[in-house]
């Protein structure tokens, strides 16, 4: 069988297609990944094949008018209009792939506008993968623009109508433009996250953990809820520097704001330096392309780009991040407490389960993010009682089998 999985995004997006690709590969089938510039390496590495899209994220979050977008619905409709050449590139892209690899089944989350119309054209199956909740309407939760308020089960549902509502007309003209751009006619454009199959069945897939968020009763049996695309830990040998900093003392707290642009990096490392004299705890910081910049080392400080977290998380006491779904989880999965720092989309939403789970303080939305209440929020995190929920909560996380059931589902979609 040939796969062809478009992860378009950053590091957190497209991470997860890579462990299914290359457990698909481990099953025998021929992989290929589109996926932005940059991750050439990490998909080929695990055994896939690299299609290289041209909207290079990592740049483009740190345009002026992307950091608008992210932080006011003004800032969004502006870069919506702004990147109608980036996007009839991207979609150009897209679909030529999609041509020149010619699958049995395409996998791609909601970035992806073209694949049910590129599935259709190519008689391949559409598979979409879901790696939040909010793209299935219910009663049970808010869709996640909307977490932070008290809707009720009717205001619920009307949230996620709301805005999958929204999805489609933004993504309709979007395609339109496209399709007037290149001439390319592939008929009346379909809803980016439906599913497409030529036998008729089809499903969709929920790639988040059912210990986390589970799957609402009401929902038709073609949504399925397979839990994470969790990487397995590999061997890895840590800097000198960072060795020493895990044995001189008691575990560290973990800060990291994964692909979130730097807001502001003075009051956010000032805040971080103000927590951790006022609680005593000792930090490794990692900058990333996020809302840190580089600190000095100390004896209470180890500042440094990036580290797996496959590896860190088990040698730390508590994780202080942004509430994305991928950091969210693998925190949780190791049983570590959460401290989550939003800014936008999902973020609120994962922050808000941490602390209905009882696995974390309340969320510290990023515009209120100070060292008072940085501090407040790691004593929270470092209480007996909550690290003891976090760990209950990592084993049920770890006895999920998101990718086989992930693996096993993509079989049978094509076989049947």
């Amino acid at each position: 069988m040939r796969v062809l999985l478009f992860a378009i995004g950053t590091r957190g997006d497209v991470q997860p297609f890579v462990v299914l690709g290359r457990a698909l590969q481990g099953r025998g089938h021929e992989v290929h990944i589109a996926a932005p510039p940059g991750y050439d390496s990490m998909i080929e590495a695990a055994g896939a094949v690299y299609h290289k899209l041209p909207v290079d994220f990592q740049t483009m979050i740190e345009k002026p008018e992307i950091k608008a977008a992210i932080t006011s619905w003004r800032g969004r409709l502006r870069a919506f209009r702004a990147s109608a050449d980036m996007m009839n590139e991207q979609l150009s892209a897209i679909w030529q792939i999609g041509l020149d690899v010619a699958p049995d089944l395409i996998a791609n989350h909601f970035k992806t506008a073209l694949a049910p119309n590129l599935a259709r054209k190519l008689g391949a199956v559409s598979l979409p993968i879901m790696l939040q909740p909010g793209f299935m309407p219910t009663r049970a939760y808010p869709q996640f623009f909307f977490s932070s308020y008290p809707l009720g089960g009717f205001g619920n549902l009307l949230s996620h109508r709301l805005i999958l509502a929204l999805m489609r007309f933004g993504t309709g003209i979007m395609i339109r433009r496209w399709q007037k751009h290149s001439a390319i006619d592939i008929g009346e454009p379909m809803d980016p996250m439906s599913a497409y199959s030529p036998g008729g069945a089809v499903h969709r897939v929920h790639a988040y953990s059912a210990a986390i968020c589970p799957r609402p009763d009401e929902w038709p049996d073609s949504e399925v809820q397979t839990g994470y695309f969790f990487a397995e830990p590999e061997p890895f040998d840590p800097p000198e520097a960072l060795a020493a900093f895990l044995n001189a003392g008691p575990k560290p707290i973990y800060i990291g704001f994964g692909s979130m642009p730097g807001l502001n990096h003075e009051r956010t490392n000032l805040a971080v330096l103000e927590a951790l004299e006022r609680t005593g705890q000792r930090a490794i910081v990692a900058t990333g392309w996020g809302g840190i910049a580089n600190m000095a080392a100390s004896d209470k400080v180890h500042s440094l780009e990036a580290v797996p977290h496959t590896w860190l998380f088990p040698r730390v006491a508590s994780v202080v991040h942004h509430g994305g779904s991928g950091t969210t989880h693998e925190g949780l999965r190791w049983g570590r407490p959460s401290v989550v720092c939003p800014v936008f989309a999902d973020q609120p939403f994962f922050g808000r389960r941490v602390t209905e789970l009882g696995v974390g303080p309340a969320p510290i939305p990023h515009n209120k993010f100070s060292g008072a209440r940085l501090a407040s929020a790691l004593e929270c995190a470092l209480d007996n009682g909550v690290g003891a929920r976090a760990e209950e909560l990592g084993q049920e996380i770890r006895k999920e089998q998101g990718i086989s059931r992930a693996v096993d589902l993509i079989e049978a979609c094509v076989k049947g």
